[in-house]
């Protein structure tokens, strides 16, 4: 974690409490190590800012490789789509535009390299930083369903919100 580390020290002030946030929520929990680093990379991505991405980029691969780094960026990726379009879909609520198709491709969620829940949870993240209901509801159950636990879901929402945090504290 030495990256993250590096930029964990270059908060400000003002951010003592996402300094902290950032070193526990990056250590033990019930996540394993490659769903921690899937779902933080994610979400860095997610949280735009290139500075987080890329040390979260660096560290992830340092610690678990190249395909969770594949995964998590394609969940970046494809829930930039996704969280925008069916938040639309919710925010409307109107039955006559959930009847059309919405003929987004989303092939890559078929053709994960790490594993279907893993994924799950790195879109989970990202759905949450990114504020689409339906998407949460819909990745939160299949996680649970897929035999993870409450736990999990909770600790992949810490991840969300410490790393969209730090995001907005480097901007300061």
């Amino acid at each position: 974690m030495q990256a993250l580390e590096t930029l964990r020290q270059t908060l400000p002030e003002e951010a003592k409490d996402l300094k902290i946030n950032l070193q526990s929520v990056m250590t033990g929990g019930s996540l394993s190590d490659e769903q921690r680093w899937g779902v933080a990379l994610a979400c860095a991505i997610a949280s735009r800012n290139p500075a987080l991405r890329d040390a979260t980029n660096e560290d992830a691969k340092a610690a678990v490789g190249d395909a969770v780094v594949s995964d998590a960026r394609a969940a970046a990726a494809l829930m930039g789509m996704n969280n925008i379009f069916y938040r639309f879909r919710h925010m409307l609520d109107k039955p006559s535009y959930n009847k059309m198709a919405p003929r987004l491709r989303m092939q890559r969620m078929g053709k994960v390299t790490t594993n279907k829940l893993d994924f799950e949870l790195f879109c989970l993240g990202v759905s949450v930083i990114n504020g689409c209901g339906m998407c949460i509801t819909s990745h939160e159950k299949a996680v649970v369903d897929g035999g993870l636990t409450e736990a999990h879901v909770h600790d992949t929402a810490r991840i969300a919100a410490i790393f969209h945090a730090v995001a907005v504290a480097l901007e300061m």
